[in-house]
């Protein structure tokens, strides 16, 4: 069932929103050569804690997964496409992380994730990074009353398939508010003018997920969470919680630029 949110409860959405933002800075810039995913997995904890904030993902067990996840960020390195658990591995000149980051805060659910590289980065890699993050705005930009969830897909997808990258079919992004993943699903891929009308109030978490090579085909991993692509290839993600207002998209999750 799908809620519809007052302008009070998308402020407290936003306010959750900002813990996510401030805890994937924080990640990003203590990502370098040399870190471990544990110890970025803990960067963002204290960025929780000091929120006053809890995590929807630390222990989040869907139908799917054999085991509680472990952390409060998804860490996916290089060839993983997401769900990636934080582990003892420390981070190599040149990988390409995709970080996805969740709150909990007086009720309301944030939920966010970027890309980016650690060190010296090849040109390759930043394009699928900067594709990922216009596919993320061409989606944002299509989320307007009257609009249908098929002409956010649609511009995502677009966005994505023009510059020669694959979409992981079956992922995507969902709606969200007092918990984590509600009503509708929000797909990468589709055809405009299709699917439920975005109504004010609809607040949904949009999430372009991209494979280098054009192929599409994944795989899940041994821990039962990680995917991957099943060529080897590099893989970005990027994504917002945006609300749909009267007047126009809102990014609940906004955060400062980092360099």
């Amino acid at each position: 069932m799908m809620e519809l949110k007052t302008d009070a409860s998308i402020d407290a959405m936003h306010a959750a929103g900002q813990v996510v933002g401030r805890a994937l800075t924080a990640v990003r810039q203590a990502a370098g050569v040399g870190v471990s995913l544990l110890e970025l997995d803990e960067v963002a904890r204290e960025v929780l804690r000091e929120a006053g904030a809890t995590s929807p993902f630390l222990g989040y067990r869907p139908s799917f997964a054999p085991t509680p996840f472990p952390a409060v960020i998804c860490a996916s390195v290089n060839d993983a496409i997401v769900h990636g658990i934080p582990t003892a591995y420390r981070l190599r000149d040149g990988d390409l992380l995709s970080v996805d980051c969740g709150a909990l805060l007086d009720g309301w659910a944030g939920d966010s994730a970027l890309s980016f590289v650690v060190g010296r980065p090849d040109p390759a890699d930043l394009r699928l990074i900067e594709t990922a993050e216009r596919a993320l705005t061409a989606g944002i930009e299509a989320a307007v009353a009257g609009n249908r969830i098929g002409d956010i897909a649609h511009a995502v997808g677009r966005t994505c398939r023009r510059a020669g990258y694959g979409i992981p079919s079956g992922f995507g992004g969902h709606g969200i508010g007092r918990h984590m993943h509600e009503d509708p699903e929000v797909p990468n891929e589709g055809r405009p003018a299709r699917g439920i009308l975005l109504r004010p109030g609809m607040v949904l978490a949009i999430e372009p997920m991209l494979i280098a090579s054009g192929k599409n085909a994944y795989y899940e991993a041994e821990d039962g969470w990680t995917l991957r692509t099943s060529d080897g290839s590099r893989a970005a993600h990027a994504e917002h919680t945006v609300a749909i207002t009267e007047n126009g998209p809102r990014i609940l999750t906004s955060r400062q630029p980092t360099y």
